[in-house]
């Protein structure tokens, strides 16, 4: 074996002694032919009625629980749909002389984990259980780790696989045996055709634009930064397709849609990865108050579609996706929740008004910053039913045409569900002189030392003064999304892959500092099994050297390893030469 055999518990040791049993037998563990498959576990349920017996089918999945019982026994089998019990005998999978697939496969060699294939017909056992009994049954796939056993009785789940970090990490693991997992993955697809379905109806047209970008625009975050060798420049992971898809209206476009990959140099925490998927929607002759009602309507399909209702339940909170919701100004929202009025009120009063709201600032922050942190801190958590806080003050939207009646506001909305921004739409600003403008504000704030200020996009700059019809765009936080539709209040609960830091690995010392000592390079390995990863932590044994013995004898023989002996006075001298 490639692999350390002492890297190995006992379980996957087995494991690896029946892999090679099987070869032995002249099973393929890992066979490469296809093995057709004819039914599905939850379509045979659904399907079998007692008048018509005996349908024959073809299934294939993991085994997930065994009875063995002489010459006949009981395997649970999981495929992609579900669980279906399956009904194996002695003699009707070995019809002739040869029972060895039976005795020496099935009742000794299969694990659980296994993949298998099988056929048989449909029938309902004595105590009702719908099932397969098996006339023919092939080995697919031998499975060389351990799965969490999880235990259920009376609804009640035990020992099972619920350690988040561990459930991220081995996500492959958690799809298998935690069946509502799957569920809220195959509601977050849903959710994407939903929404594409809504968009494609309305006639607007689906496209990519770069994801490797010379310019993070679009967006106020920190990006990811590389560079490319042939060009010699550099290159930022994109933040945002904003101004992409600005570029796609100015060629002609009425309307076009991304569901975008971005990436953020950002914090981790319950609502936010640096990796996430966003859509980004701009529809021209539309603005905000239009976005609003397509917005609204589109989450009431959306939820109809994946759940079957607007109601959705998050915690002990209802929600309701039922249009129209709520319209409030930023400005109303923060005298609401803070009783400070903030209409007009320049740099100054605005680090006052935070002073004394206890909100921490510093001096990179300009007016935009500074009312976000003031609602953020303040208000977002309030609104847990759908809401549109709409017209932002201009220091905070640099991309947001200017509001028609209000000159310091802007034709922005986001949308607000459970204490957190979902969506974020703009009438957006076509007006290329306007937006030079903003955006040398945004430079002016980066010198001051705001890493999150917007950069200067010069091509964006040419393409509007091409000329930009009336438009309105909108973005939406898919993971977000997919947060509320199932339920979950932590986004990596929607993520097959969340973004982990690295997994914590026991430090062993270099062998060379063993074998100074005078331990033989070949019995350093069973000293770290034994728990000594260090110099150290072998002389500590100075006083009870047979304990340090015992333990490197009992590892030598439950992993029968041909290693030259070792005594006590061996072990001494390990301890004499420091």
């Amino acid at each position: 074996m490639n692999m350390n055999i002492l890297e190995l518990s006992e379980q996957e040791i087995i494991r690896r002694q029946s892999l090679e049993a099987l070869r032995n037998s002249n099973i393929e563990p890992y066979p490469a032919a296809e093995f057709t498959v004819s039914a599905h576990s939850q379509d045979i349920i659904d399907n079998f009625t007692d008048d018509v017996p005996c349908v024959t089918v073809r299934v294939a999945g993991r085994v997930m629980s065994r009875r063995i019982m002489g010459k006949a026994s009981f395997l649970e089998l999981q495929d992609a749909w579900g669980r279906i019990h399956i009904y194996v005998t002695r003699d009707d999978i070995c019809p002739g002389e040869d029972k060895e697939l039976y005795n020496t496969v099935v009742k000794k060699l299969m694990d659980i984990g296994d993949f298998i294939g099988v056929e048989g017909f449909v029938f309902r056992t004595q105590t009702g259980e719908i099932s397969i009994h098996a006339q023919m049954l092939t080995f697919l796939s031998k499975s060389l780790r351990p799965l969490p056993i999880v235990k259920m009785k009376d609804g009640v789940t035990y020992d099972g696989f619920t350690d988040a970090e561990q459930r991220y990490r081995q996500r492959y693991v958690d799809l298998v045996v935690n069946d509502k997992v799957k569920d809220i993955f195959i509601k977050r697809t849903k959710m994407f055709n939903a929404m594409r379905t809504f968009f494609n109806r309305h006639g607007y047209l689906e496209v990519e634009t770069p994801v490797l970008q010379p310019i993070p625009g679009g967006a106020a975050a920190r990006p990811f930064t590389t560079h490319h060798n042939t060009l010699d420049i550099p290159l930022y992971l994109r933040i945002a397709n904003e101004l992409y898809l600005k570029r796609l209206i100015v060629g002609g476009f009425d309307g076009v849609y991304e569901f975008s990959r971005n990436f953020r140099n950002e914090g981790m925490d319950r609502t936010h990865n640096p990796e996430f998927t966003a859509m980004e929607i701009y529809v021209a002759y539309k603005d905000y108050n239009w976005m609003m009602c397509f917005t609204e309507q589109m989450l009431e399909y959306i939820a109809l579609e994946v759940l079957g209702t607007t109601e959705v339940k998050i915690g002990d909170r209802e929600i309701s996706f039922r249009a129209p919701f709520p319209r409030v100004t930023m400005i109303d929202a923060i005298k609401e929740h803070t009783g400070f009025d903030i209409s007009g009120m320049d740099e100054a009063a605005l680090r006052d008004v935070c002073g004394k709201l206890g909100i921490e600032v510093n001096e990179t922050m300009g007016k935009g910053k500074l009312i976000d942190e003031i609602f953020g801190e303040k208000c977002e958590g309030s609104y847990i039913q759908p809401t549109f806080i709409i017209d932002y003050p201009i220091e905070m939207s640099p991309l947001t045409k200017k509001h028609r009646n209000n000159p310091e506001l802007t034709e922005r909305f986001e949308l607000m569900v459970n204490g957190k921004e979902l969506a974020n739409a703009y009438s957006e600003l076509n007006d290329p002189i306007d937006q030079r403008e903003r955006f040398e504000e945004q430079l002016r704030l980066s010198e001051k030392g705001d890493d999150e200020a917007m950069y200067i996009d010069q091509d964006f700059l040419r393409a509007l003064e091409y000329g930009m019809p009336p438009t309105s765009g909108m973005g939406i936080g898919m993971d977000r999304l997919a947060m509320l539709l199932t339920g979950q209040e932590s986004i990596q609960e929607v993520l097959f892959f969340p973004q982990m830091k690295p997994e914590k690995k026991v430090a062993h010392e270099p062998k060379e500092k063993f074998m100074a000592l005078g331990v033989p390079e070949e019995w350093v390995p069973v000293l770290y099994k034994a728990g000594y990863p260090t110099v150290e932590s072998v002389l500590n044994e100075k006083e009870k050297p047979g304990r340090l013995l015992q333990a490197l004898m009992d590892i030598k023989k439950k992993y029968k390893l041909e290693l030259n002996a070792l005594n006590i006075d061996i072990v001494n001298g390990w301890m004499q030469s420091k």
